[in-house]
């Protein structure tokens, strides 16, 4: 899919001990011959920079997150990314609003994809030439794909169902764990435990993990399309969505967001993000409550914690 040869330098924000970057660091420059750069601290934006600016990778390595707090290090400094051939993203679903403003800034695109530790890597994923924002891409060969109703049938292109993957990578089982195995593994299938839909041209989209879903007025509601609009807003950073019962014990959708600059927080602000989210989703989707945070609770591959904040 990178086209990764004896020439390349690989340069992975992701450590060793995640599945992400035990191929970006290890697996990839290894059966290629080529080489890696290892850093050990915690990769802070400007932290990246330097080590590209250093080291000279050409193939970049990095998350969601990531990539949005290195576009607001860009607006006050500037860094030399010119051996960067290629960036490649996974942990959480890249927003098209970040693509399109990082290959603005930079020129350069960041290829999308998603894996997981049980399958050891990306198994969907854009590639050069064929970049479809705001979705995952398309299947990698080697890979087979399912995207099932809750009775287990195929559903049809743009219908939102559960991810299943086959392949050559895909684990045998959990250590010690034959519940978690019958309940993952199903007729050689893994079960993902994201909700997918795939549109005509064979594109993959993210609708978030299953158990992260909410159905709003009797809808199915995706947090990662709220997130990707409020993301889309020039003041907004970071979003992160979960569904709250309001007065009626009903579930709705409720917003954390982290600012560019946090002094612009306030009624005003979430009036105006209010305002854009309505006029560029379907009414139902709008959040109904809005909490400006100084950083949202993430697992240390950059994946936001939902759970967390459900639970404040």
């Amino acid at each position: 899919m990178l086209g990764v040869t004896e020439d390349d330098i690989c340069f992975s924000a992701a450590k060793l001990f995640f599945a992400y970057g035990l191929g970006n660091g290890m697996t990839f420059p290894l059966w290629s011959g080529g080489q890696a750069v290892l850093f050990p601290a915690r990769p802070t934006p400007d932290a990246m920079f330097d080590m590209i600016q250093r080291y000279k990778p050409t193939l970049y390595f990095g998350v969601p997150t990531l990539y949005a707090a290195q576009l607001q290090a860009l607006e006050a400094a500037e860094w030399d990314l010119s051996s960067v051939k290629n960036c490649v993203s996974a942990g959480e679903p890249l927003p098209a609003d970040i693509l399109r403003r990082w290959k603005d800034k930079t020129g350069l695109d960041i290829l999308d994809g998603i894996g997981t530790t049980e399958i050891l890597h990306i198994f969907i994923s854009n590639r050069p030439g064929a970049i479809g924002p705001g979705t995952s891409g398309q299947i990698v060969p080697g890979y087979e794909a399912q995207i099932l109703d809750e009775h287990g049938n195929e559903v049809l292109a743009g219908e939102t169902g559960s991810l299943r993957i086959k392949g050559g990578s895909n684990l045998k089982y959990y250590w010690n764990n034959p519940k978690k195995t019958a309940a993952t593994i199903v007729d050689g299938w893994v079960n993902t435990g994201d909700t997918y839909s795939r549109d005509a041209d064979g594109y993959f989209v993210c609708h978030g993990r299953s158990d992260d879903m909410m159905k709003v007025g009797g809808i199915w509601c995706s947090p990662v399309e709220i997130e990707a609009e409020l993301v889309a807003h020039p003041k907004v950073l970071e979003a992160a969505i979960v569904g709250r019962p309001d007065a009626d014990e009903l579930i709705k959708p409720e917003a954390h967001i982290v600012l560019n600059d946090a002094a612009d927080a306030g009624d005003a602000l979430a009036s105006e993000l209010l305002a854009h989210v309505k006029a560029n989703l379907a009414p139902y989707k709008y959040p109904r409550w809005f909490n400006f945070v100084e950083e949202l609770p993430k697992t240390a591959t950059g994946k936001i914690q939902r759970y967390k904040l459900r639970s404040e």
